[in-house]
């Protein structure tokens, strides 16, 4: 009987536990690490950040689920792995025959002065606990409201869903006419997000901040922070009463402790998201390494969306469970194309990019584009209800799910290996 570890209850660890143990069944044993005993679905907690609705509503209980769907659940904390003997250091020692670490990553405020400790975030539930108390209070007393991004984020719809969110949060209140509203971002232009080259993405996104009232500006690097001001590397400086930034992640410090990472702590992963160079290690989600696709005044990063992780995770139990035998089947690799909907308040956006990874050889995408309407808030509503259904469930990736994304939206979620998958690093 072998013993997979899966490091991480988040999008990609909890999905992956559930998708080994419908590959494997009972004839090996699936084991999961969390710091923390609920399962928290990230892309809901702009919502919980502005207070209209609560934490729990976008929470799981882990242990009750493990439980439930026959997988071992382990707290704690990870604090090194030994991947030539194969095991696990927490509060005890773990061994592995395989392991999937999906830890996600972790914040990294350090590198502006100031980020984190007089901005708000809404990457984490103790921090958006924190922002929604905060903001709350400066409705009481409103002043300037500075929203974006740091040098080296990678994913920026949350923050455009914040600041379109929190400006509609503010005309509800009636108190639109007392705050000015900034978005400022690394990126090159409003709606780059990250992946350039989207069709409509800067129109549509560029047209719905101008209709709001929102100044924004781009190229923007923000090089620190005090209390009430932001300061820019061209000298700029933008007071605020309340500001949420997004930091640039970097990877979870075992990863690096242990030898793993590179030097920013991501996972060095093959297309089959197996280890560059243990094989029985596999990366899914933010922990992983993606080549960079941007080349910009400003540094910023590779999205990695919450679609991406789920088809990463997929493929990573899948090819475990043909590494054991337990499926007659090719290796898959996930195609790492993308769907976000975007909230925005009385519309929506959704970006779509297919692959969000261009091909290597030809720089192109099959295609990307952004479509506007009010039915992506109702279809990212309707998606959350959904995906917290098949977590307690206990269903990963289910075929339906897979044949809904293609019909409606021409996206697949992996392809089967080719030989240069098995040896070639992602999009290096």
């Amino acid at each position: 009987m072998a013993q997979i570890v899966v490091i991480g209850a988040g999008l990609g660890g909890l999905p992956a536990a559930y998708e080994l143990r419908h590959y494997l069944g009972k004839a090996h044993q699936v084991i999961l690490i969390s710091e923390f005993p609920q399962f928290t679905f990230v892309p809901g907690l702009v919502q919980v950040g502005l207070g209209h609705i609560p934490l729990d509503h976008m929470q799981l209980n882990v242990p009750m689920l493990a439980k439930r769907h026959g997988f071992k659940w382990v707290q704690g904390k990870v604090q090194k792995i030994d991947p030539l003997q194969k095991r696990i250091y927490t509060h005890e020692t773990l061994n592995y025959d395989y392991l999937i670490i999906a830890s996600g990553a972790e914040l990294a405020n350090d590198l502006v002065p100031g980020l984190g400790i007089y901005t708000h975030s809404i990457c984490t539930p103790s921090h958006v606990l924190e922002a929604r108390t905060a903001w709350e209070t400066f409705c009481q007393q409103p002043g300037d409201l500075v929203v974006g991004a740091a040098p080296g984020t990678g994913c920026f719809g949350p923050a455009y869903e914040y600041v379109l969110l929190a400006e509609a949060d503010l005309r509800r209140r009636g108190i639109r006419d007392q705050v000015k509203i900034t978005y400022i971002t690394p990126e090159p232009y409003i709606g780059h997000l990250g992946i350039a080259n989207m069709a409509h993405s800067q129109t549509l996104t560029e047209a719905l901040m101008n209709k709001r009232g929102i100044a924004t500006l781009t190229n923007a690097q923000i090089v620190n922070i005090s209390s009430d001001h932001i300061f820019l590397a061209d000298g700029q400086s933008f007071g605020f009463a309340y500001s949420m930034i997004l930091p640039a992640f970097r990877g979870a410090k075992f990863v690096k402790a242990s030898g793993l990472g590179n030097e920013r702590g991501f996972l060095p992963v093959l297309p089959t998201m197996r280890h560059r160079d243990y094989p029985e290690i596999y990366g899914v989600g933010v922990s992983v390494h993606l080549g960079q696709i941007n080349d910009t005044q400003v540094s910023i990063g590779t999205p990695k969306s919450g679609q991406m992780t789920e088809a990463m995770a997929m493929v990573a139990a899948h090819n475990i469970a043909v590494e054991l035998g337990s499926i007659a089947k090719p290796l898959q690799v996930p195609t790492l194309e993308a769907l976000c909907f975007a909230e925005y308040g009385d519309t929506g956006i959704a970006y779509i990019a297919a692959p969000v990874l261009p091909d290597r050889l030809t720089g192109k995408r099959r295609y990307s584009y952004a479509i506007k309407g009010i039915w992506v808030n109702w279809a990212k509503a309707a998606f959350e209800k959904y995906f917290l259904a098949k977590m307690r469930l206990g269903v990963g990736l289910p075929w339906f799910e897979k044949l809904g994304l293609r019909l409606l939206f021409g996206l697949s979620m992996s392809r089967p290996a080719m030989a240069e998958d098995i040896v070639q690093p992602v999009n290096v």
